[in-house]
């Protein structure tokens, strides 16, 4: 699931101005990775999300944290304790120093997460991205930590720059070999003449499940709630009714008890159905995967599934 790249470089070899243009990011930035290689582009990846990991959860992110709430709490509970009765200095005091390391903890986290996010293999990565869109490759997902997006908000950090769009090449053009390497790809083309090339991998379709997953995704969730209120109703008009002695609260009871029965039921379908069509979605992305690993330029995910892709990789991390 975590192997989806966002291009494969199968992707990004296929026009050769494009293929010109990354070599050209990885000279300027002096990085010195293949960007159209998976296995090293992969790597990389994986090894800097879990150095941006370390940085945001680290011992000095727990320090800040600790020291935060320690400040803020300080000034409601410091002067109820015995012995500092009448000593504002200890009552009051420590919140200031507490919050000055909590600050400067957090501000140092931040540069860190910072500093790391901006390495150059990663920027050049997303200018990478952003080449791949102007060139009308589809870029599959962008991760939320590779721009600096947390999973609960939709602003990044630093996002994948935006290019002008350039021209399609016309059908059938692939990339030009180098001056130096000419004689050598022509005697390649000599060689193979009259032999078919390998056709390109079958992007798997999208099932009719994975679209009704995608549909369905953000419904439902309410069941739980109505449930309980319902039994609330219910467990209410019996005590209206024994307090009171009115029959509208054993009504009451007997029409809230069963429908709050049944609202449970039918919450308790739709979750197997939404967890059998999540497992449907995730075993797309994962074709998807496949596919891209085999050379296939694959499709951009719908929101939906970017979502999954993310939730699949956090778990993944544990």
């Amino acid at each position: 699931m975590t192997g989806l790249l966002p291009v494969s470089g199968a992707a990004l070899s296929a026009d050769a101005r494009l293929l010109s243009s990354i070599r050209d990011v990885g000279a300027r930035r002096g990085v010195d990775l293949d960007y159209t290689d998976d296995a090293a582009t992969t790597e990389m990846l994986a090894r800097h999300r879990r150095t941006l990991s370390a940085a945001e959860h680290g011992p000095l992110m727990w320090l800040g944290s600790l020291a935060l709430v320690a400040a803020i709490v300080w000034p409601f509970l410091g002067h109820t304790v015995p012995a500092f009765e009448g000593r504002p200095e200890l009552a009051f005091g420590p919140a200031g120093p507490l919050l000055v390391v909590a600050v400067t903890s957090l501000v140092v986290v931040r540069r860190r997460w910072k500093r790391e996010l901006l390495h150059p293999r990663l920027a050049g990565y997303r200018e990478v991205l952003g080449l791949a869109r102007a060139h009308g490759v589809p870029v599959t997902h962008v991760p939320g930590w590779l721009v600096g997006r947390s999973m609960s908000g939709d602003r990044e950090t630093v996002p994948i720059p935006a290019y002008a769009g350039v021209e399609p090449l016309p059908a059938g053009s692939g990339p030009e070999p180098a001056s130096g390497e000419a004689t050598e790809a022509t005697e390649a083309t000599e060689a193979t003449e009259g032999v078919a090339s390998a056709a390109p991998p079958a992007v798997p379709a999208k099932p009719a499940s994975v679209e009704t997953y995608e549909a369905m995704a953000d419904e439902g969730g309410w069941h739980d709630e109505a449930g309980c209120l319902l039994l609330f109703v219910g467990i209410g008009g019996v005590a209206w009714a024994v307090s009171e002695g009115n029959a509208l609260g054993h009504l009451a009871a007997v029409v809230a008890v069963p429908l709050a029965i049944t609202t449970w039921l039918a919450g308790a379908r739709q979750g197997r159905e939404r967890q059998r069509l999540r497992e449907a979605a995730v075993a797309y992305v994962q074709a998807l995967s496949a596919a891209q690993s085999a050379g296939a330029s694959v499709p951009e995910l719908s929101p939906v599934l970017r979502k999954l892709l993310e939730e699949e990789a956090e778990k993944a991390r544990g």
